[in-house]
């Protein structure tokens, strides 16, 4: 692999827009995502399958886009003592990689409702304006009905889901997350959803 230099600092965040850059990064991302993960048998599925991802990166292809992410500062060389070279995912890598994610992120609906609504509230301070518009266009997107505001709600779990966008946006201690029985406003929920 040809040297490349590059600037210790990444004040930019450069957005992907190349399919082939974003398979690459999700690929290490999912790396090291395995190496957390604590099931044998989830480990073993998704190494199989990233393994045949890997294999559809043409090398050509692969060593020019490797380049171009280690440019943006999204990934790393490290030299191994055997002479070999290991691609690391950065921190900016990482960052990139959870916001990709992000845009694929939905929410499983099970074939029957649970009668519980699922509420987000938030009281997020204006200098956090731009992570607070973030969220709003997020629950929008997701199909939250918008109660108020900072107040979104949803008929199926999805604090797992939440958690991960307000860790995200690192807005979390502004955020809250509760279940409700009975809403003023049932008939109102009940259409925008679909369940009258």
């Amino acid at each position: 692999m040809k040297s490349m230099t590059k600037s210790e600092n990444f004040p930019h965040f450069y957005r992907i827009s190349s399919p082939i850059k974003k398979k690459i990064l999700l690929l290490l991302f999912g790396g090291l995502s395995l190496g957390l993960s604590g099931s044998p048998k989830s480990q073993i599925r998704v190494l199989k399958q990233m393994a045949d991802e890997w294999r559809e990166i043409k090398k050509q292809n692969l060593i020019k886009n490797l380049h171009d992410l280690y440019g943006y500062g999204y990934i790393d060389w490290k030299e191994k003592s055997d002479g070999t070279c290991e691609v690391v995912i950065t921190k900016n890598g990482i960052r990139h990689a959870k916001l990709l994610n992000l845009d694929n992120l939905t929410i499983d609906k099970p074939q029957k409702w649970d009668g519980k609504w699922r509420v987000v509230f938030f009281d997020i301070p204006e200098k956090e304006r731009k992570a607070r518009n973030a969220l709003r266009e997020r629950l929008r997107n997701l199909g939250f009905y918008e109660m108020q505001k900072s107040v979104f709600a949803f008929p199926y779990e999805c604090q797992d889901e939440i958690n991960f966008i307000v860790s995200l946006f690192e807005i979390k201690p502004h955020v809250q997350y509760a279940e409700m029985i009975n809403a003023t406003n049932e008939s109102e929920l009940r259409k925008f959803f679909g369940f009258l």
